[in-house]
């Protein structure tokens, strides 16, 4: 079904909103812009900005982007005959190679990152946001396995993945700081996975296996 003229405006207002809000922010600081001061230069009113993005924080971090589900999303939703684990691995090799936005792999992302890393809400959200998507899959791994409540297999399963997501997403933030080209990063990245996914045991790499 295509979009229609009503999604579309609201898409569009959404983004607009967004990239305004972040123009901002990397230019005077998270904490020095208002929300109030965000619709002014959207031309929105600020009722509509929270229409859209319930918290501050949401301009920044989109729960679609950023969310708890994230892991378990990409485990709920792999093929048949795939495990977790190649479930995880399959999807961050497409968004390394697709140069996603939601890795920080975007033509100048680097303001981008030092603005969210000078922002104490927004450093802990991202911490926190880490927390959660571990513990959603473990959640998410223990209930496909029908593991039992005492189960720790689940979780450490679950925090190795998160540890790789984790990993992938401070490497790539590292090089970015660092002044490397997104090209450059994504190839170097690409490396990182596939040497961490010759390190991991048959067990993890065969665990949860969807069947056919």
């Amino acid at each position: 079904m295509s979009e229609g003229l009503r999604e579309r405006k609201k898409r569009q207002t959404r983004q607009r909103i967004s990239d305004v809000a972040i123009g901002l922010f990397v230019a005077h600081g998270f904490d020095n812009v208002t929300i109030a001061e965000v619709a002014a230069a959207a031309e929105v009113s600020v009722n509509t900005v929270y229409n859209y993005f319930q918290a501050k924080e949401d301009l920044v971090l989109p729960p679609e982007e950023a969310s708890p589900q994230r892991l378990a999303d990409i485990v709920r939703e792999r093929r048949p005959g795939q495990s977790a684990a190649d479930a995880v691995l399959a999807r961050l090799r497409q968004e390394v190679r697709g140069r996603e936005r939601r890795l920080g792999l975007s033509e100048g992302f680097g303001r981008v990152l030092e603005m969210m890393r000078a922002a104490p809400t927004l450093t802990a959200r991202l911490e926190q946001l880490a927390h959660q998507m571990t513990a959603e899959l473990a959640d998410q791994l223990a209930q496909e396995t029908g593991a039992t409540p005492g189960d720790p297999l689940p979780r450490a399963v679950a925090w190795q993945l998160g540890s790789l997501h984790s990993m992938v997403l401070s490497e790539i933030g590292g090089r970015t700081t660092a002044g490397r080209r997104p090209d450059v990063i994504a190839a170097e990245v690409l490396e990182l996975i596939d040497a961490v996914e010759e390190l991991m045991g048959k067990r993890l790499l065969g665990y949860a296996v969807r069947e056919e």
